[in-house]
């Protein structure tokens, strides 16, 4: 299969042209091989290429994935695909009209979905973890209650638009270097719904929604992250002429914990021990996000050692499984020594430079437990 042309290329445009120099060379490359006035060899082709270019240069989604990726990042995300026929402009007319805001396969209005919200929410570091539900509140457009979104008062109703005749469209000819053009566009009366309303609602104007406060309840699934969104369907804006509701899209925001550190789905949490602790060995209480767990800190444990209590970690979202928890033993060394203290490490300091000192030191560790105790 032969490879693409640049876009840029092919348009005669550079990397840097705006979207109003993308058209105009598109106009001129379009009127020079469209089918309807070129019938030369390669004609067709040549315009398929200038119309697969100029599709994807104008979206500036598909642009931006163009520029970074080339057309292997269009053809990965099905953005190179479709362009075989001629299915953004039918006839040599159909371009006029797109560029002088006509166009021959227009309907009227018709309903329109609702926008999105976004809002933005704050957790404890427990409620992303543990999950939870929240009520908020937001400002949204619903349908107006007095006119129930008919927009027209009370025991009246729309009726047949006398510009267009409810077709929603007018038509106009004009006279162009090419011949005469017909061209199809919006009825300024009725705004293309081919109807108008003589007498609007008093309570929303005419504009058939209202602008009210309503409460949300929000299910914060448990395991959410900070910078994690959910959409809730149908919570958003309301839509036009019976259109479908947007959706709310929720951004949760997560507060630092005191003690625990989040990996992931694990947590890390570090724990605190004195020399005898490590020394010997100790079974000490750890907090977790469920309950206290006993934990047992083998004899010999190093500084930073990881210790693991498995599933007292965070849930996995859409799952049952939980992470660990990590317990990073951090050994203090004191910073003040009562004289006995320091007596029995002068003791530890002597006996360890002792080959044969094995009898003396485990003496000298049950002195050490008995003088600093268990945190």
């Amino acid at each position: 299969m032969p490879s693409k042309r640049d876009y840029y290329e092919v348009l005669g445009i550079s990397s840097t042209s705006s979207e109003e120099e993308i058209k105009r060379a598109f106009r001129r490359l379009a009127m020079e091989y469209h089918p309807d006035r070129n019938n030369e060899a390669g004609a067709e082709a040549k315009f398929k290429e200038v119309n697969e270019a100029y599709q994807v240069l104008t979206d500036e989604e598909k642009r931006s994935v163009y520029d970074r990726f080339g057309h292997a990042g269009l053809d990965a995300n099905g953005g190179g695909q479709g362009f075989e026929g001629f299915e953004t402009f039918g006839g040599l007319g159909d371009i006029f009209d797109a560029f002088f805001g006509g166009s021959g396969n227009r309907t009227r209005s018709g309903p329109q979905r609702g926008s999105d919200l976004a809002i933005e929410l704050t957790l404890s570091f427990e409620e992303a973890a543990l999950g939870t539900q929240r009520e908020v509140e937001i400002e949204r457009s619903e349908a107006c209650q007095q006119c129930k979104g008919s927009r027209a008062e009370s025991g009246t109703s729309s009726v047949e638009c006398t510009t267009c005749h409810g077709g929603g469209q007018v038509r106009r000819s004009q006279q162009s270097l090419f011949g005469q053009f017909t061209q199809v566009t919006t009825c300024p009366t009725c705004r293309g719904e081919g109807r108008v309303i003589p007498k609007p609602c008093s309570a929303c104007q005419g504009i058939g929604q209202e602008r009210v406060n309503r409460k949300i309840s929000i299910r914060v699934p448990a395991g959410v992250e900070d910078g994690s969104r959910i959409r809730l369907n149908g919570e958003g804006e309301a839509g036009i002429q019976g259109g479908s509701r947007g959706d709310l899209y929720t951004t949760f925001h997560v507060k630092e914990h005191s003690y625990f550190k989040r990996h992931g789905f694990n947590l890390l949490y570090d724990l605190p021990i004195n020399f005898a602790q490590a020394a010997l060995g100790d079974t000490v209480k750890v907090p977790t996000l469920y309950e206290s767990e006993e934990l047992k800190v083998p004899a010999g444990v190093q500084n930073d050692m990881l210790l693991r209590l498995k599933g007292k970690g965070i849930q996995h979202l859409n799952g049952n499984r939980k992470g660990d928890l990590l317990v990073r033993v951090c050994v203090v060394t004191p910073k003040k020594l009562t004289s006995e203290q320091i007596q029995l490490f002068t003791e530890l300091a002597e006996d360890l430079e002792k080959p044969d000192g094995n009898e003396q030191q485990s003496s000298w560790f049950d002195r050490v437990k008995d003088t600093f105790g268990s945190s």
